[in-house]
C-alpha cells in the first residue's frame, strides 16, 4: 500500500492514467446516486418536491481538485472575483469550459449532452490526451463518453454502482471481518420477512432499528424504525407493491440504530495497477444523517486511527479484485462505548472531502487544525463574491499557515435565486457558502466560526434591507 506522493493531484493522475502529467477534465455530477438508483426498489416513498438548483452548482468544487492544464466544466461562469481571490491566495486554476445554456435544475451531464459544440471540444481534448473524472460515473456520463470521444479516466458505470450499494459495503465488511452493526440485506421480498424477524428481536430487546436504500445519499433514504407499529406499516407497503408489481426484488439493508460519538470518513485511491493509497482520514460533521463539514484532524486515539488505516487497506485490496479503479470513500463510525465501526458504507465516487485535500496542501501549516463549513443563508437578492469577500475582511486566508477563513464555494450562494421569483411568499431564496476554517486550536476555530456566522448574518439582512427599500420607493 502506498501512502505518499508529492500532492493528492499527482497521486490521483498516476493511479487512473499512469503520469502525474496526464490532463484531466472534472465534471462535478453531484449526487449521482440519483442515477444509480433508477429503477432499484427500495423504500417505499411519497416523492418530495426538492430544489436540485444548490446541488448542481456544488460542481464548482472541481476548480479546488484541478490543476494547471486541467479542464473543468461548470454550469455557468464563475465569479471573476472569485477567480481572483483564489489565485490570490495560491491556487492553481484550471481552463473552465461551460455549456451554452444550462438549466438550474439539470445535473450538469446533461447541460453538457445538449451542446453540440461543446461535446466537440471535449473531444478535441480527448484527442490532445485529457481523460474525463466525473464525481461518479453513471450511464449518463457514459453516454458523453461515447458522444464526445473523450475517454474515461476510471471503470464503468456498472463497476461504480454495484460498488456503491450500501449492500455491498455489509458484505465486504462480512468477508474481510471487520465489525459492523448487526444487521440483513435484503435484494428479495424473502431475505426482507427473515430482516424484519431480525429487527422484530432487536425491538424486543429494547434497541431501535434503520432502514436504507441501497443508493440513499445525503441522509434520504433513512427510516427509522422505533416501534412495531412502524415495522408494520413498511412492512405491509413493501409486500403491498410487490404484490401489484409482480417485482420481487429490493435493495434495501436493515441495521440495528448505533448511537454514535462521532462519524468518519476516509478516503482511499485505488490504481488501475491495483496499487492503493489511503488519502485522508477526517471526522465528518453531520446533522440527522445530512452531511455538513468536515473536522481535521479527526480526533481518534492512536489504536483508533491504526484500525482505520487497516481497514482501509484491506477494503482497497479488496475493490482491486473487484476490478474497480478511482476514489473511494468509506464512512465509518466510533460509537458510544468508543468502538470503531470502519464501514459504514463505501461510497465510488468522489466525496465533498476529495475536494479540500489539495487546499489543505496548499495552505493549512502542519500544526494547525480545519473544519470544512457550510453556511445556510436566506437572501433577497443576488450576492456577488466582492460583497462576501468584503463583509469576510480580516477573517480572510491570504496564506499559508494563516488563521482565518478561505471560501471554497460561491456558486451555491445564488444558485437558487430563481425560485423567489417562482413563488417564495417573502422573496427570500435559499443559498449555501462553503469555507474551509484554519486555526491553530478547536476554540480558536470555534471563534473564527461564530464571527463567520454574524458577519454572513449581517449580510443576509443587508440583502433583505435593500429589497424593502426597493419596494418603498
Amino acid at each position: 500500500m502506498q501512502t505518499e506522493s508529492d500532492t493528492f493531484l499527482d497521486r490521483l493522475k498516476t493511479a487512473l492514467l499512469g503520469s502525474p502529467e496526464a490532463p484531466l477534465v472534472l465534471l462535478g455530477n453531484f449526487e449521482v446516486e440519483d442515477q444509480w438508483a433508477e429503477g432499484e426498489p427500495g423504500l417505499p416513498q411519497v416523492p418530495l418536491r426538492r430544489s436540485t438548483a444548490i446541488v448542481n452548482r456544488m460542481e464548482e468544487f472541481t476548480l479546488l481538485l484541478a490543476g494547471k492544464g486541467d479542464t473543468v466544466v461548470l454550469k455557468d461562469s464563475p465569479d471573476q472575483d472569485f477567480l481572483s481571490y483564489l489565485e490570490d491566495v495560491g491556487i492553481p486554476l484550471p481552463d473552465v469550459l461551460c455549456p451554452r445554456e444550462q438549466q438550474p435544475e439539470r445535473i450538469i451531464t446533461e447541460d453538457v449532452l445538449a451542446d453540440a459544440q461543446l461535446l466537440r471540444r471535449l473531444g478535441r481534448l480527448g484527442a490532445g490526451g485529457a481523460a474525463l473524472l466525473p464525481h461518479g460515473v453513471s450511464s449518463r456520463e457514459e453516454v458523453l463518453v461515447a458522444r464526445s470521444g473523450l475517454p474515461l479516466a476510471g471503470v464503468p458505470a456498472a463497476r461504480c454502482k454495484a460498488v456503491n450499494s450500501k449492500i455491498f459495503s455489509r458484505r465486504i465488511a462480512d468477508e474481510l471481518d471487520l465489525p459492523q452493526p448487526q444487521g440483513w440485506t435484503c435484494t428479495t421480498v424473502d431475505e426482507w420477512d427473515a430482516a424484519v424477524a431480525g429487527a422484530r428481536r432487536i425491538g424486543a430487546d429494547g434497541a431501535r432499528v434503520v432502514i436504507k436504500d441501497a443508493f440513499g445519499v445525503s441522509g434520504r433514504g433513512l427510516l427509522l424504525i422505533d416501534s412495531e407499529r412502524r415495522l408494520d406499516l413498511i412492512n405491509r407497503k413493501i409486500h403491498t407493491r410487490a404484490e401489484r408489481t409482480g417485482d420481487g426484488r429490493l435493495a434495501l439493508v436493515v441495521e440495528e440504530w448505533v448511537d454514535n460519538r462521532a462519524d468518519l470518513n476516509y478516503q482511499i485511491t485505488v490504481g488501475c495497477s491495483g496499487a492503493v493509497w489511503v488519502d485522508f482520514v477526517k471526522e465528518a460533521i453531520t446533522e440527522r444523517g445530512v452531511h455538513k463539514g468536515h473536522r481535521m484532524p479527526a480526533r481518534l486515539s492512536h489504536d483508533q486511527e491504526t484500525a482505520v488505516w487497516r481497514a482501509a487497506e484491506l477494503i482497497g485490496r479488496r475493490l482491486a479484485d473487484e476490478g474497480y479503479a478511482g476514489i473511494a470513500g468509506i464512512d465509518a463510525m466510533i460509537d458510544a462505548q468508543d468502538r470503531l465501526l470502519p464501514v459504514v458504507e463505501i461510497n465510488a465516487r468522489s466525496n465533498m472531502s476529495t475536494y479540500q485535500v489539495r487546499v489543505q496542501q496548499l495552505l493549512v501549516g502542519a500544526d494547525q487544525a480545519a473544519w470544512a463549513r457550510q453556511y445556510p443563508l436566506r437572501l433577497g437578492r443576488r450576492v456577488p463574491f466582492k460583497e462576501i469577500r468584503a463583509a469576510l475582511d480580516g477573517l480572510l486566508v491570504t496564506r499559508c499557515g494563516q488563521a482565518g477563513v478561505l471560501v471554497t464555494n460561491t456558486a451555491t450562494v445564488n444558485a437558487a435565486a430563481g425560485e423567489a421569483a417562482r413563488g417564495a411568499s417573502d422573496g427570500r431564496f435559499e443559498g449555501r457558502l462553503y469555507a474551509l476554517l484554519v486555526a491553530d486550536t478547536p476554540e480558536h476555530l470555534a471563534a473564527i466560526d461564530e464571527k463567520t456566522i454574524q458577519r454572513l448574518t449581517a449580510v443576509e439582512a443587508r440583502t433583505v434591507e435593500a429589497d424593502s427599500r426597493e419596494g418603498e420607493r
